[in-house]
């Protein structure tokens, strides 16, 4: 059993969020499992315990420090991996109706093993990206689809951005080239129905910058996009 140094994590957040016992339990347990299933399939390059508090748990964290997320708020981590952030969103905020979409069924099956261990409800669902926003049970379904580190923002966005209801968000969890990425985005968050964006920025103790880019969907995503991810890649909006 790792030990994680959880009244760090406790006295880090204060002052915007009170982690309660449970939760801190939780995440501990998190954390073990995630060093544990990662010795057979590969889900994070991350395995200190230290830098697991801080690079995981506490970076996803940050995301209830910049983002007012509703009681009861139905939010979609899209591209999801060992769920970051969306599992620490639920261990932190189990009013969330979480929903854990990814492309590998043995990571789902990670998160299953996980939801089960931690008593905790989502959903976790085996789908590509741009398949899931298809469907009509995802389909502008959500106030809030979110993602890390999964792909360039214009390309991300268009994978997102048809899971958000009207008036819902997008939220992507970038590095320090955010800013960049946001100008390069703007034709596909104007063709998606997004706003133009807006960024907030926070530093870990270590000192690496978290951005956070917030896209509010202020109309329909047409129907033809999300379009085929070769397509996608190839030519972004």
């Amino acid at each position: 059993m790792t030990e994680f140094n959880m009244q760090k994590l406790r006295e880090l957040c204060a002052d915007f969020i009170e982690l309660d016992d449970t939760a801190l339990t939780r995440l501990s347990k998190y954390g073990n499992l995630l060093l544990e299933w990662n010795e057979k399939i590969n889900l994070t390059a991350i395995t200190d315990p230290d830098e697991v508090l801080i690079k995981h748990f506490y970076d996803c964290l940050l995301f209830l420090k910049k983002v007012d997320v509703p009681q009861g708020a139905k939010v979609i981590d899209v591209g999801t991996g060992a769920g970051f952030p969306g599992m620490v969103l639920a261990i932190a905020r189990p009013d969330i109706k979480l929903c854990l979409l990814d492309s590998l069924n043995k990571r789902v099956n990670f998160l299953c093993e996980v939801l089960r261990e931690l008593g905790l409800s989502a959903e976790a669902v085996h789908l590509r990206a741009e398949e899931g926003a298809r469907k009509a049970e995802y389909r502008e379904q959500y106030d809030i689809a979110c993602a890390r580190a999964v792909a360039a923002l214009p390309t991300l966005a268009e994978y997102c951005l048809p899971y958000v209801k009207e008036g819902g968000s997008f939220i992507a969890m970038k590095g320090p080239a955010a800013a960049e990425e946001l100008k390069a985005a703007y034709t596909a968050l104007k063709t998606l129905g997004g706003d133009k964006g807006t960024l907030a920025e926070e530093k870990l103790p270590d000192g690496s910058e978290r951005c956070f880019v917030f896209v509010k969907k202020i109309s329909q995503t047409p129907t033809k996009y999300p379009r085929q991810s070769a397509k996608i890649a190839k030519q972004p909006l």
